[in-house]
């Protein structure tokens, strides 16, 4: 009778036990309100015995996050190598949550996601389509802070379209969207980054847009349609000062040991520094391009510096932040820990350098020590054609500096 009884209290205890949160394999929407503005993207959810991951899609990005957890009826999902996260209530087919950054407790973004919905941007059956936005402009931000002049780079195939912007200071990567009676939509969310654009077509060859950034920015542009549109030469806005040849520093690697270029391994060889940060998109996309790079050259005499600039001044906490990027991105070239986030201050940490206005910049040393090169920004995979020419630029200024004669130096 004890044993049935016991039994029986043990089967009321497990009925009662809310069965833990779990999300629905395949496809979902998600939407991010900024501004009284919804910013849909797309991701999709794969499970197997030991995990739960998601997949960011934004055009042809797929971004693997596989940080999930479950506490009662929430999902906490780590985005990426970024210092953020998305918590939301899981009911059935449905979340409800925020986007929210660790390091700054006060950024909050209302966050909502549908299971099974496999669109962006909700076309109507009657949709008229009759611009065509495909092209190249040359475009004009009206109060932009960051940057006054870009190219907009647009694909539109029937109601669908892609796209990106290239600035001074790097890309917007991957835009995704649809034209809806005759404007279009794009928008994009890499895990840092909250991107959407609305833009009109006046005409053939003009463009109209506003442009969310985020939870508080806001800004309006033009673009006029324009094939041979340019920006400045990226090797052009950042340089030495007068009297210096060299880059001279002292920043702890990620176990505290001081650095300098004037260290043994760096003697005779062609030297590249990747200042970056682990919150920069277009820097992680550097990363990714270079971390296979260095694997596949790193015997031919040259040596890659990551110069990280952080979200927080505590040591602890950057250093933690790019052990975890270098683990992602399987990263065999080392990070010093260099300062914080912001241009003016970064442009204090190497004081021979006219200024910073950009993350990331890569700078290119000679086999003498000498700085040869600065490249402003990053022109990403989303940027096509952009993109292959800053590898074939980045390899040709790599083989021209490593036949150098050091000798005739001397």
């Amino acid at each position: 009778m004890q044993k049935l009884a016991y039994l029986f209290v043990f089967l009321i205890v497990v009925s009662c036990t809310p069965k833990p949160a779990e999300l629905k394999t395949g496809i979902w929407r998600g939407v991010l309100e900024i501004q009284g503005e919804q910013l849909p993207f797309n991701f999709e959810v794969k499970t197997d015995a030991q995990s739960t991951n998601l997949v960011l899609q934004n055009a042809d990005e797929r971004l693997l996050l596989d940080e999930v957890s479950f506490v009662g009826d929430s999902v906490n999902i780590v985005l990426h190598v970024f210092d953020a996260y998305l918590r939301a209530i899981v009911k059935g087919d449905s979340l409800i949550g925020l986007f929210n950054l660790n390091y700054d407790p006060s950024y909050k973004v209302p966050f909502k996601a549908k299971f099974g919905q496999d669109f962006r941007f909700s076309v109507p059956e009657q949709n008229q389509v009759t611009k065509n936005f495909t092209g190249k402009y040359e475009v004009q931000f009206f109060n932009a802070k960051d940057t006054s002049r870009a190219i907009a780079l647009i694909e539109q195939d029937g109601e669908k379209a892609t796209g990106s912007f290239l600035t001074n200071t790097g890309d917007y990567r991957y835009l995704q969207g649809s034209v809806i009676n005759d404007t279009l939509h794009l928008s994009a969310f890499d895990g840092n980054h909250l991107y959407l654009f609305e833009i009109t077509q006046p005409n053939d060859s003009t463009l109209d847009g506003g442009h969310w950034l985020g939870k508080a920015r806001f800004r309006k542009w033009a673009g006029k349609k324009n094939e041979q549109a340019t920006l400045p030469d990226a090797e052009s806005l950042t340089y030495l000062k007068d009297g210096y040849d060299k880059i001279e520093f002292s920043f702890p690697d990620l176990n505290g040991n001081k650095v300098s270029l004037t260290d043994e391994r760096f003697k005779n060889k062609v030297v590249i520094l990747q200042m970056s940060g682990t919150w920069c998109p277009n820097c992680m996309d550097e990363t990714k391009f270079l971390a296979p790079w260095y694997e596949a050259n790193k015997n031919r005499g040259v040596e890659i510096v990551g110069l990280a600039y952080e979200r927080k001044p505590d040591f602890d906490y950057a250093s933690e932040r790019v052990k975890k990027m270098k683990e992602k991105f399987k990263v065999g070239y080392e990070f010093l820990i260099a300062g914080v986030d912001d241009t003016k201050k970064a442009s204090e940490t190497l004081p021979m350098l006219n200024k910073v206005i950009a993350f990331p910049t890569t700078i290119f040393i000679g086999k003498d020590g000498k700085v040869k090169h600065i490249h402003t920004g990053f022109d990403g995979p989303g940027t096509g054609i952009y993109y292959e020419q800053f590898k074939e630029r980045f390899n040709s200024i790599v083989n021209e500096l490593l036949s150098e004669d050091v000798s005739l130096n001397k």
